[in-house]
């Protein structure tokens, strides 16, 4: 073998080996980069026949849409009432939603409750024991006009109005307010007033009118946008749905009804792993609110200043007599509602006052 011979098999064996070492290089470094995680994903989801559960929250009910922690949801949810109703209160026909007719016309699996809630939303990760975090990011009017109404068996004073009524209030988008009468503007501060999760299973196909610790059908007028609402789940996927909506309400929604519309907004939902609830929680810019509901508003308030103390003790890390003491001092008792059935109260508690380094382990980022 000549010496330039072997010059040029040196060099092919050399470039040889290199190249096999670029290969094995690339091999090992592509499991890495499938390892790599997706970018959070929008989706979108309007109300039609075949993305609505109408009136329930159900261990048992069947996803419309799947979703990813982190993922975010442009949804849309109808008004609860009937196109019959809306036309007999004044409404002109053609205000009427296209979707709300189809839905009344096509829906058969319904009840026991009246709402037109909007999924259910598969979130993939969620399982029994974790938290499902819902960021509320915009809430957006989707028509001009709400409509207030009571009946003779419903409100907190059946006794008192013995029949029905009901009315269409004006909603001005660009100013925010309703128009509620002559020399009356009531500002707006639109809100989901039902957002919950699928029950235990056990509990089988729950109405959606009572809240609980499903969440559901809290009518709590803080979850406005820029608010996180923390939800216990009890099934895989968590089976998220989102209804109701309300341009405004007053603590209480003493008649039955806020000012009920259609909405659209953006919600983000986490899985979080790190967190265990028995009862939702929520969170707004200024404050940190808990909740309690049952049938006897004692019992409901009980419930809301008991979640409260255990937020304190375990995310201010008070004790027990100071985060009691702390909440009679600063914490507001407020009503949600008198009237889904189960009462609702959630305890605020104003975030300006931990002035000191511990910060709440559950506020989202």
């Amino acid at each position: 073998m000549t010496t330039l011979q072997h010059i040029l098999n040196r060099a092919t064996a050399s470039a040889f080996g290199a190249s096999l070492l670029l290969a094995t290089c690339a091999q090992a470094q592509q499991p890495a980069a499938k390892m790599q995680p997706s970018k959070p994903t929008t989706h979108q989801l309007k109300p039609t026949p075949t993305t609505v559960a109408w009136g329930f929250y159900d261990a048992a009910a069947k996803p419309v849409l799947r979703i990813k922690s982190g993922d975010k949801v442009e949804v849309q949810t109808l008004i609860t009432s009937s196109p019959t109703r809306l036309e007999g209160a004044g409404l002109p026909p053609a205000q009427v939603e296209q979707s709300l007719r189809d839905i009344h016309k096509d829906v058969t699996n319904k009840g026991p409750g009246g709402h037109i809630l909007t999924g259910p939303i598969y979130v993939e990760g969620a399982e029994p024991g974790d938290v499902l975090e819902v960021r509320i990011r915009k809430v957006e009017l989707a028509i001009p006009y709400a409509y207030n109404a009571f009946g003779p068996t419903s409100g907190f004073l059946p006794e008192d109005f013995g029949y029905a009524k009901m009315r269409i209030i004006p909603l001005d988008k660009k100013r925010m307010t309703a128009q509620f009468a002559p020399g009356i503007e009531i500002p707006l501060r639109p809100f989901f007033g039902s957002m919950g999760v699928a029950p235990p299973p056990a509990a089988g196909r729950v109405n959606s009118a009572p809240p609980g610790i499903h969440a559901g059908n809290l009518d709590n007028k803080e979850l406005v946008a820029g608010t996180t609402l923390y939800i216990p789940v009890h099934v895989p996927g968590a089976l998220f749905e989102v209804g109701d909506g309300h341009a405004g309400q007053g603590n209480g929604e003493v008649d039955i009804t806020g000012l009920e519309t259609s909405l659209t907004g953006t919600l983000e939902f986490v899985v979080r792993k790190d967190m265990h609830l028995t009862w939702p929680r929520a969170e707004t810019p200024t404050h940190f609110i808990t909740m309690g509901t049952d049938e006897d508003l004692t019992k409901a308030t009980k419930v809301a200043l008991r979640e409260m103390i255990t937020f304190l003790m375990q995310e201010k890390n008070l004790s027990h007599d100071d985060a009691y003491m702390l909440a009679s001092v600063a914490a507001d008792m407020e009503i949600t509602q008198l009237v889904d059935g189960t009462k609702g109260v959630h305890s605020m508690i104003p975030k300006v006052i931990f002035t000191g380094k511990t910060t709440s382990k559950s506020t989202s980022k």
